[in-house]
């Protein structure tokens, strides 16, 4: 299991506006070069936050892309979403029958309350995360990711 690059550059892009203390947001260009992306990879990128509802966009020479909220409003697992989608999604066991038409596993599969387990405590802590909280330092936010996969009300269980 990976994130995408288009998630990992999106989290970025949009923490580089969220610290932005620019009136005006910060353009395309400025952003590119400050994360080290094509600008045409950042335009794809934040054209996607956009549409997803997380940034704002203002054209002409004193434009650029602020947050469209809140950074306390804006849930990390929200913008993941819209970036790239979860690790795990119910059809996946469909779309990874092998050659049947059903897998083999579908009554009694190990393996997908696994990867539910597994979304279900991602989804814990992203559900949790804000914006706000990645704009603290490496520290805070290990600690905060840490309180929430403690918090988890996942059952584990074994037979």
């Amino acid at each position: 299991m990976k994130f995408s690059s288009q998630e990992e550059y999106g989290l970025r892009c949009l923490l580089r506006i969220g610290k932005s203390k620019s009136p005006n947001g910060l353009t395309i260009p400025e952003i590119s070069q400050m994360e080290g992306l094509s600008t045409a990879n950042v335009g794809k990128i934040l054209r996607a936050l956009r549409l997803g509802g997380f940034i704002e966009s203002s054209r002409g020479q004193t434009g650029g892309y602020k947050l469209s909220r809140l950074p306390e409003e804006i849930i990390i697992g929200e913008v993941l979403a819209v970036l790239g989608g979860r690790l795990f999604e119910e059809d996946f066991c469909n779309d990874h029958s092998g050659t049947e038409m059903i897998c083999t596993h579908t009554i009694d599969c190990s393996l997908r309350s696994l990867w539910r387990t597994i979304q279900s405590l991602i989804d814990s802590v992203l559900g949790k995360m804000t914006l706000k909280d990645l704009l603290g330092n490496e520290e805070h936010v290990t600690f905060l990711a840490t309180n929430f996969a403690g918090e988890a009300n996942t059952p584990f269980t074994t037979n």
